[in-house]
């Protein structure tokens, strides 16, 4: 094997050369998202701009951990542990001693490693705790982890994004017309000046409880729950179903104003989500490490644990679909008991009395099979198909076909389930307020904490702008909406 060379005897054009295409690619990518900032900016979407500041935030803990790997692979090499230790719980069955040889197929990659650290171990009868080759393949899946996990989730809400902006022509159809309470008796339908759209209005929720809660057998927990599992698959939301949950939300949020916009609401809640959903807290990275202890050769740890993404989904979409339901039910029991039938929103409808539970299961939804697919591909280019660690085929193929099925049933089905349902919590969600109300709420409320005022005095929000003209619809928006 040739003698490798140090920076002292590498020629100055390599290294200037290669300086100058990485410093390049950097200063793209940074210009790049820059002005991808600024055109989120620009376009008053907040909620986009700080998904991509998260972003921002994840490549920053990604070069952290390049740098940290990169500095200390020369002592973690140095570190000289029992053969004993090192001698089970390796993903492949074979023994792995002879990746310790010179002559490996990713000679290339120990530019990285100069110097005799396992013949320093073996002068004291010990083996390296890990090669320099393993510690740069782990470097490599670490960023394609979270490349494939930024990919999925921004691919996710795009399609699901894309679904909601379907109902719109849902919205624009019923958003000017009056509440759910002047529908139409038998008889005067001619005389209301919404005649028409008032009875189509009232065909939609007589649809709406006829297909939830009507006759016995639709009432049965047991039928209830086996419909919101297999309706999941197939129009997860209905006309019917949009219109008597938007009924239900605005009657209880905003009564003043029948006309409010709530497909523009959920568009901007979805929004403030994706934020939180793009990011990779601490409790998933130690979810990577828990996988990486359980590949072990044999055990088949991977395809078994990819069953869990498509298991959970399915019970969030079943949750969600019952839910839905459940709120048709208690309308339909209010009526025998002579009482308003109006549908309720409430946070006990949910897990554990809180609806964010969803969003968070839906985050570790798309992290797992972004895992799943980025353990694949890496797999795929540093060892090839024929890896031991790659498994059976038998195994790899159901793998990949329920990695697709997730992402899709998230993006088509789920999710938009999700944006809609959630919803129906106790409370209204940030997105109620437009990004310009939203900006001067944190300001208002800054303020307020500094001037170390109680909450009793901060009771009722005064906004006075500089310009009142552009603030006209955004405290509009909050005055109609003020007794929420």
């Amino acid at each position: 094997m040739a003698e490798e060379r140090s920076l002292e005897y590498t020629p100055t054009w390599v290294v200037a050369f290669i300086c100058f295409i990485i410093v390049l690619l950097s200063l793209l990518a940074e210009r790049g998202l820059h002005h991808l900032g600024k055109c989120l900016k620009r376009r008053r979407q907040d909620a986009l701009f700080e998904a991509l500041q998260k972003l921002k935030e994840e490549l920053m803990l990604l070069g952290f951990i390049s740098l940290m790997l990169t500095v200390s692979q020369a002592a973690i090499r140095h570190i000289c542990v029992p053969r004993a230790l090192v001698s089970s719980m390796f993903p492949c069955k074979k023994p792995l001693e002879k990746h310790h040889a010179p002559e490996s197929s990713h000679t290339l990659r120990h530019l990285l490693s100069t110097g005799a650290s396992p013949d320093q171990c073996a002068a004291k009868g010990q083996v390296p705790l890990v090669s320099v080759e393993a510690l740069h393949q782990l470097h490599i899946f670490i960023f394609v982890l979270a490349v494939f996990h930024v990919i999925f989730c921004a691919s996710t809400m795009v399609l699901g994004g894309a679904r909601i902006q379907q109902w719109k022509h849902w919205e624009d159809r019923f958003k000017k017309h009056p509440s759910q309470k002047e529908a139409p008796r038998r008889g005067h339908a001619q005389a209301h000046p919404h005649a028409h759209a008032l009875h189509e209005l009232f065909n939609a929720n007589h649809e709406f409880f006829a297909m939830h809660a009507g006759g016995f057998w639709r009432r049965s927990v047991v039928i209830s729950w086996l419909r919101a599992f297999f309706k999941q698959f197939y129009g997860s939301v209905t006309k019917s179903e949009y219109i008597a949950l938007r009924q239900g939300f605005i009657m209880t949020h905003c009564p003043t104003n029948p006309s409010f916009n709530f497909h523009k609401y959920m568009l901007r809640t979805l929004e403030i989500d994706f934020k939180k959903v793009v990011s990779i807290s601490w409790y998933l990275w130690l979810f990577v490490v828990v996988f990486l202890l359980l590949n072990v050769g044999g055990w088949n740890t991977y395809f078994w644990l990819s069953f869990l993404p498509l298991i959970l989904l399915l019970m969030v979409g079943a949750k969600l679909e019952n839910i839905i339901s459940s709120l048709a039910v208690d309308v339909c029991e209010k009526r025998n008991r002579a009482e308003e039938a109006v549908i309720t929103p409430s946070d006990e409808l949910f897990w554990f009395h809180k609806p964010e539970i969803i969003l968070q299961i839906i985050h570790f939804i798309l992290f797992q099979n972004s895992f799943e697919i980025a353990f694949f591909f890496w797999i795929l280019f540093t060892y090839g198909i024929h890896s031991c660690i790659m498994e059976r085929l038998g195994f790899l193929i159901p793998r990949l076909v329920m990695g697709v099925l997730v992402q899709v049933l998230c993006s088509y089905s789920t999710l938009p389930l999700y944006a809609l349902v959630t919803q129906m919590g106790s409370k209204f969600k940030k997105g109620i307020f437009d990004d310009m109300v939203q900006s001067t709420l944190d300001v208002w409320l800054q303020d307020t904490r500094s001037k170390g005022e109680s909450t009793s005095q901060a009771g009722r929000l005064e906004i006075q702008p500089a310009t009142p003209e552009s603030y006209n619809v955004q405290v509009n928006e909050v005055t109609e909406c003020e007794n929420t």
